[in-house]
């Protein structure tokens, strides 16, 4: 392919790349530099389909074609491509970022892909490699370049949904070209021309994927999120009921909730959980009255901001290194701009901030709930009239926090 590139290159595709040249970045390392101003809509670059990296072209590949074609069962897109690479690069040839992200999704996300990857990589070695090794020289087809494939495949591929299939492929020089959220395309695969038009936006999509997916990141990204998974075990008191209400309120019973920046607490969490945590007389009402559900009992919701401050902390105490540390370490430039350490951090740090800022609101929320002198839950507690931040259950307990109140009413 290689070659295909430059043969392309010579018959005039450099012209299209005249305007363009490589560049190391400040901020997201070596990407790809327009030398002209970008309107919107403007096609950064077309790139024909005869050098477009796809199953069809490791198909035809003279050696490799016949063999993976007879491999059952069939090989996915994804090892297809995979070992396209591996054999290209095998002919040419004569964790700290993990430790700094741990305690976020990146990390236990990328621990069970190591597995799974593991596995796969197994699977391949009985049912291709080991079956042809005269083609698949082991030491050049080990599991560390099986990985080093699949990761390609992962960060460079680009992915289209035609009439007739879904289309999967890599494309030279493409993948070099950097994100900008300000844009509103990524690319568009033409099957009537067969080629390839490339903008310059991978959509609203937070750190943890652009690392896991790109191999990159984007300092302060706005679409950066935190995924809360939260489930119900089959045996759950009033296992049926509830998840009867959680169907009828619109919600799946092993639910995943993004929380971001914008909404670091949306209301389908709290949904959720004050269904979870419903006692029996609680679930009768609802099922014999619509209109409870819309009620909340205050013990009901006392209940399940307590847990979620006590899982907010958990989540947060996991983390290898906290937020302002890291912060530091990236202001003090003890990780070098654009690599992967630097990188993980910026994803471990938007995490961090937003389930700080989930745990605070939750502090807001269950300060509205409890007595902030004795803790009681109940439906008559008061707010305070003047900041209207916290609630009491009665005078005497208002007259006995006032001390401590005072410093923070306003």
């Amino acid at each position: 392919m290689t070659v295909k590139l430059q043969e392309w290159l010579g018959k005039g595709g450099a012209e299209g790349l005249s305007w363009l040249q490589l560049e190391n970045f400040p901020d997201t390392g070596r990407g790809v530099k327009t030398l002209r101003p970008l309107k919107l809509n403007d096609v950064v670059l077309t790139i024909p389909g005869s050098f477009l990296w796809t199953i069809e072209a490791a198909f035809d590949d003279s050696v490799l074609g016949p063999i993976i074609r007879s491999v059952k069962p069939s090989l996915s897109v994804e090892d297809t491509l995979a070992v396209f690479l591996l054999f290209i690069k095998s002919r040419e040839e004569g964790d700290e970022e993990l430790e700094v992200c741990s305690g976020s999704s990146l990390y236990y996300l990328t621990q069970q892909l190591k597995q799974q990857i593991k596995d796969d990589y197994l699977q391949l070695l009985n049912n291709l490699f080991s079956k042809h090794p005269d083609i698949f020289l082991l030491e050049r087809f080990t599991q560390n370049d099986y990985m080093w494939a699949l990761c390609t495949i992962w960060s460079r591929a680009m992915d289209f949904q035609l009439p007739d299939k879904q289309f999967r492929c890599i494309a030279p020089f493409a993948d070099m070209l950097n994100h900008s959220p300000d844009v509103q395309l990524c690319h568009i695969y033409n099957p009537r021309s067969d080629s390839l038009q490339v903008f310059i936006n991978y959509g609203p999509v937070p750190n943890n994927r652009l690392l896991r997916l790109y191999g990159f990141v984007l300092p302060n990204n706005p679409y950066d999120s935190y995924d809360l998974i939260l489930s119900t075990h089959p045996g759950a008191p009033f296992y049926d009921q509830k998840v009867a209400l959680l169907e009828s309120a619109g919600l799946q019973v092993n639910a995943t909730f993004a929380l971001t920046l914008s909404d670091p607490l949306p209301l389908d969490v709290l949904r959720y959980l004050r269904i979870q945590r419903l006692l029996s007389s609680e679930i009768s009402a609802m099922v014999v009255n619509r209109e409870a559900r819309n009620i909340v009992s205050a013990r009901n919701e006392a209940e399940i901001l307590k847990a979620l401050i006590e899982s907010f902390e958990g989540l947060l105490a996991n983390f290898g290194i906290p937020l302002e540390e890291l912060q530091e370490k990236i202001a003090f430039g003890l990780y070098k701009q654009g690599d992967n350490v630097w990188a993980a951090a910026h994803v471990s740090i938007g995490e961090q901030r937003i389930l700080r800022m989930a745990l605070q609101k939750t502090r807001e929320l269950l300060a509205l709930v409890i007595c902030a002198q004795c803790g009681k839950a109940d439906e008559d507690n008061k707010r305070c009239s003047r900041c209207r931040k916290v609630v009491y259950c009665g005078r005497d307990c208002q007259k006995k926090h006032y001390k401590k109140h005072k410093v923070i009413c306003d």
